[in-house]
Formats: C-alpha cells, structure tokens, sequence
C-alpha cells in the first residue's frame, strides 16, 4: 500500500508539471540513478571479477607518509607509489602500546590480531595464532618471504613463527627452519639457523625437509620445489652496498610462486628503512626508500602483466618522527628533521593495486588487512 501511494504521489506530480519543469525533473533522477548505481558498485567487497589469485603484501619497515614524501622529493620520476589507484591509512597502534613496536604490528597485519609489544604471532594471551601466510597454504597457495634483514627478525617472524619475545631468534630460526607452510625464504640472518648455542645447524635440518639451500641468489636455479637463500650472517649490508638484492630476490620469488595453478602469497620487506630512521640518517633512509621504490616497481609490473593479482603496500609503523621543513620558513627550502630515534603513533600509508584494491582505502586498522585480504582472495 505505501509503494501504490507513492506512486500515485509520482504520476500526480508528473502530470501537473510543464515541459521544462518534467526535463529537469528527469535530468536529476538519471544522475541520481548513476550515483546510486556507482555507490552500489563501490561497496561491494567481492566478486567473481575482483578476486585475486595471487597476492603480494609490501612493508616498509619505519616507512611513513614523510618518508613516502621524502622519495618523490628527490626522484626525477614519478615513484611507484604514483602507480597506485587506492590509498589510505593504518592505526598501528598495538594492544599494550600507543607506540607499536615491529613484533606487535607485523602480528597484527599477519594474523589480525593485537598483541603486546615484543609479542610474534600470538595474542595479547600468549596464545599462537595462525598467519595470514599459513592460511593461504592451506588454500593450496604457494608462499614466500623476502626481506634484507634477518629470517628471525620481527617482521618476517610474525609471518613464520609464535613466541612471547621477538628476541629470541634461534627459537624462532627452529620455527621458521620446519614450517610446512613456507616454500620461498630469501633473507640474512644465516648465524641464527647455523651458529647456535646448541651446536645444531637448522640449514641441514632444512635439506633433509627437501629445501634447496643456498647462499646468494644466482645459485637459485628456478625449479626447485622449496628454496631458501641466506644471503649473509647477519642483516644483509645497507643499501646500495647489497646491491639489487631485494628487486631481483623478489622477482625471483614472483617467477618462482607463479608457477602454481592455485596462485601464491608473497610477503615482502624493506626492512632497513627502519634502520636508517633509527639512525636518523637521511642519506641512507633515501637510498632504502630508493631500493624499496624498485621492489614495488617489480611488483607492479608483474601484476600489470598478471591482473589477478593483488598488491598492497604499508608499513608497520613510523620511524624517527620525520618532519620535512623550510628552517628559514620561507617556503623554499626543504631540510629533514627527525625528532626521536624510536617509532612515532602516526598513521601508516596504505597503497593498493589489483582487484580489490579499493577494499584498502580510507582508515582501517592494522589488524584488518588480514580480514580483508581473506575476503576478498579466491
């Protein structure tokens, strides 16, 4: 009855209005029926067109928005981040802490869940909790970890391992050296798997599980069915001493994990950007942002090759508290100013490539990356 009425309500009005009044009447229903259509569109979440297959996930360890920044300021083209069509922000903030450290908001981008700072892979409880990682194998997905710090380090160990204290790494190094989930590792760290304080070595435990393990890139031989290069002892040297380890050691992945028929999920890192923040060293944050900057440019062209695949790009936290200033305040000028040597509360960037993309705009908190990658992910 109320829809008859208001329809009856429609006609009456139609047939008391003239030409010019019916036109404009018409007029702002079609763009009000374009709007609602285009409102529709960008609010689903999935649908048989924009669910990837693969997925690539990028952190910039320290990285954010100042140090996006920092990178277009110097660089004569545009960055890979000018690439992206979604952007938004992550509250990184951890369960204990306003102030996150890498242990607690790696875990809760790998597995959607706060947890206290120091804390890899477990609740703010102590208990384990699977990772994003994981979770795709068991979808059949192949997967990988590429950073240029140690295997054991925060990061890539919230993806890898569980333990209370980020610290402990040859704990964590045993984890990471018999996860069934895990089929491409390319990092540093190597004193941790095989200079242990029980005189065992984990790279051996590693051969007998079929890993092929070596330690630089250019042994990799492409056909193998789990690898793992541990390229140095410790975290792998700065950029650009290391050279073109992280684009090539991710290309390599990309090529490595694209074979499979049920897609893969990659987890990459710029790992030392948070370093050079630490430092307050804004020469070698540049060159980490440069290295990082090449990595993405990787990424996406193999996506834009391969539309199936999903990336985003974040960040754990924000290191050093970088300002970009004019110290005269002339607005001429441009100087970096760090005003801490720890990690700053502000919010993380988040750039999204791929179908589903638009599912990562706006504010969301770290902890729902995961979610919204699972929803979204074939």
């Amino acid at each position: 009855m109320f829809f008859h009425v208001k329809i009856n309500k429609f006609d009456y009005l139609c047939e008391n209005l003239n030409d010019n009044e019916m036109k404009r009447l018409l007029s702002v229903l079609m763009v009000a029926s374009i709007l609602l259509s285009t409102s529709c569109k960008n609010t689903k979440t999935s649908s048989a067109d924009d669910s990837p297959k693969n997925v690539v996930l990028m952190i910039g360890d320290g990285m954010g928005v100042a140090q996006v920044y920092s990178l277009l300021l110097v660089s004569e083209n545009p960055t890979s981040f000018m690439r992206f069509p979604y952007s938004g922000y992550a509250i990184t903030r951890s369960f204990s802490n306003e102030i996150t450290d890498s242990a607690a908001a790696g875990t809760a981008i790998a597995t959607g869940h706060k947890t206290r700072n120091h804390m890899v892979g477990m609740t703010a409880d102590s208990v384990a909790v699977p990772s994003l990682l994981s979770l795709m194998s068991g979808r059949g997905k192949k997967t990988g970890v590429v950073v240029t710090c140690h295997a054991s380090q925060a990061t890539p160990a919230a993806f890898l391992a569980h333990n209370e204290d980020r610290k402990k790494h040859e704990e964590i190094a045993a984890e990471i050296a018999n996860n069934e989930d895990l089929d491409v590792l390319f990092a540093g760290g190597k004193r941790h798997f095989n200079e242990r304080k029980d005189n065992g070595d984990l790279l051996e435990v590693m051969r007998d599980s079929d890993w092929s393990v070596y330690d630089s890139l250019p042994q990799v031989k492409g056909d193998e069915r789990r690898v793992a290069v541990i390229a140095g002892r410790k975290n792998l040297p700065k950029a650009p001493v290391r050279g073109e380890f992280l684009p090539d050691a991710t290309r390599k992945a990309l090529e490595i994990l694209s074979t499979n028929d049920e897609g893969f999920f990659l987890m990459v890192e710029g790992s030392q950007i948070d370093e050079a923040c630490h430092a307050n060293d804004s020469a070698y944050l540049i060159e980490e942002m440069k290295d990082f900057d090449k990595t993405i440019n990787v990424v996406l062209d193999f996506a834009e090759k391969n539309p199936n695949t999903l990336v985003i790009v974040t960040a754990d936290h924000e290191t050093g508290g970088l300002t970009i200033i004019d110290p005269e305040g002339k607005y001429t000028k441009t100087e970096f100013k760090f005003s801490t040597r720890s990690h700053s509360p502000t919010f993380a960037p988040v750039f999204a490539f791929g179908p589903g993309a638009a599912n990562f705009s706006g504010i969301i908190d770290n902890s729902d990356i995961m979610g919204k990658i699972l929803e979204i992910v074939k």
